[in-house]
């Protein structure tokens, strides 16, 4: 097969394709198991393979993709003349950054591969964690496993040969219970980085059974705590809500494709503009973000991206001061050509496709704050006259361009003169994403960062589901509306 690529390939450059690339995926399987209140509600298992070809003729693109490949040059021969087609209609044409060609591999870390695992064991697995939900108060707990391995290999008209095999474990439990007033209130944990690994060894029972009876814990508490209150504070955000907000104000956020405007699916595009790059400050002097791609075990670290361009560290953000953007080869010529100078080096390495039978797109790598020098989060609550520490995303709603956002917590904590003075239920909390980011105020050590992984990204149309991480340590942010 891979000899059948390279061949196509050379006979659509005949043709006078500009560049062919094809991403063929050998296989991808996926599990899912879901345990609802003791009852096995979900157990469904996929597998999936194919080809994605792109074809860059005059300016444009065309892609094609199948399963089915018994009709190989048919299918290279429908992304070309999809080409053409739009090669008719191009207003600006398509160019690439440039990039070596390369002959590598990549595997994400993995000691055991779930699918050898048998299922009853992993059900098994999941009855034990639904009994440790099970306890007084939890009306609703859901243990929710998702499993994942893939073999790609990219191969592309400039030289390069990349082989990749990717594994992913992703692992929830939530509890859910009613208070005197019958509202509903949850609390969920979602499994993060452990260790170097991240195949089954990373269902560490000892410690998701800690997890559990803690979110039983605290779902309990703020189903008898009282509301929280509407006034003005400091907020205390612990990593349960620090990627969310990370997620959803830096990194959609400065998506290039989003700022040139081409992105404009779940809500919308994006405030930042070309002219800002090197002169908005974004946050105050604490914040630093980063793009990197090449933090170990995250499903945010990929080796290599779809456009064959290897995995970076890429500056976002460097003390308060807008550096970078998430981007791919087409997207940092088109954006150099239209601001006139050259804001991007080249590419950063982030075009991702969610499937072959998607063409890649600029997607989030793991999105981080780097620690800061403010302590630990003891150090962070004793430094702070009045605040809010909240946790757990409960809802989230973005303003068109990212400019302003509003988030409901699972659960808040009220801090009063350094100390936390108990617990409130419906904690919310909203503000204008640069003067939000400019008033942070403290940014915790190393023992606060902690790596959240997202496995339900959704972007484009149609739609593309992505997989990535967020290491954030806590923060605090000063002056912030609360409970409205």
């Amino acid at each position: 097969m891979l000899q059948q690529i390279q061949q196509q390939i050379k006979r659509l450059k005949a043709r006078g394709a500009t560049y062919v690339d094809t991403r063929w995926y050998p296989y991808e399987k996926t599990d899912a198991l879901t345990m609802w209140n003791g009852n096995l509600k979900n157990a469904a298992s996929a597998s999936e393979s194919g080809a994605g070809i792109r074809v860059l003729y005059k300016g444009a693109w065309g892609f094609s993709a199948a399963s089915d490949l018994a009709d190989l040059a048919g299918l290279y021969d429908q992304a070309f003349d999809n080409a053409a087609a739009a090669a008719e209609r191009v207003s600006f044409p398509v160019r690439l950054a440039e990039k070596d060609a390369l002959q590598a591999q990549f595997a994400s870390p993995c000691q055991v591969n779930p699918f050898d695992v048998p299922l009853a064991e992993k059900v098994a697995f999941l009855k034990e964690m639904d009994a440790r939900l099970n306890q007084e108060g939890v009306f609703q707990r859901i243990s929710d496993a998702t499993f994942v391995r893939k073999q790609i290999i990219f191969v592309d008209s400039e030289g390069s040969e990349i082989e990749k095999t990717i594994t992913e474990v992703f692992f929830t439990l939530q509890v859910a219970g009613l208070d005197e007033q019958g509202e509903m209130h949850e609390r969920k944990f979602r499994l993060g980085r452990r260790g170097e690994s991240r195949g089954w060894e990373s269902i560490d029972r000892e410690y998701l059974s800690e997890q559990a009876e803690r979110i039983v814990r605290e779902m309990n508490q703020v189903r008898t705590a009282p509301q929280c209150p509407k006034e003005e504070r400091s907020v205390i955000l612990l990593p349960g809500i620090m990627y969310l907000q990370t997620h959803e104000t830096i990194g959609h956020a400065l998506e290039l494709d989003r700022i040139l405007g081409y992105e404009l699916a779940y809500a919308g595009g994006s405030f930042v503009t070309l002219e800002d790059f090197g002169r908005l400050r974004y946050g105050s002097p604490r914040l630093t973000a980063r793009a990197d791609a090449t933090l170990p075990n995250s499903p945010g670290s990929f080796g290599y991206d779809d456009d064959g361009v290897p995995a970076q560290d890429n500056l976002l953000i460097d003390k308060g001061l807008l550096v970078g953007a998430i981007t791919g080869r087409q997207m940092v010529e088109e954006a150099n050509s239209k601001a006139r100078r050259a804001i991007f080096k080249g590419s950063g390495g982030a075009n991702r496709a969610t499937a072959f039978y998607r063409v890649p797109i600029e997607r989030m790598t793991n999105i981080n704050i780097d620690a800061g020098q403010d302590g630990s989060l003891d150090d962070i609550i004793r430094n702070t006259e009045k605040g809010l520490m909240v946790d757990g995303d409960r809802s989230w709603s973005i303003g068109s361009n990212r400019e302003q956002f509003h988030f409901g917590t699972e659960i808040g904590w009220l801090v009063d003169e350094g100390r936390v003075t108990g617990v409130v239920k419906n904690s919310t909390y909203k503000g204008d994403t640069l003067k939000f980011w400019n008033s942070l105020s403290a940014v915790g050590d190393s023992s606060t960062w902690e790596v959240r992984f997202i496995e339900n990204c959704g972007k484009g149309q149609p739609n593309q589901i992505m997989q990535l991480g967020h290491g954030v340590p806590v923060c605090r942010f000063d002056h912030v509306t609360i409970g409205e």
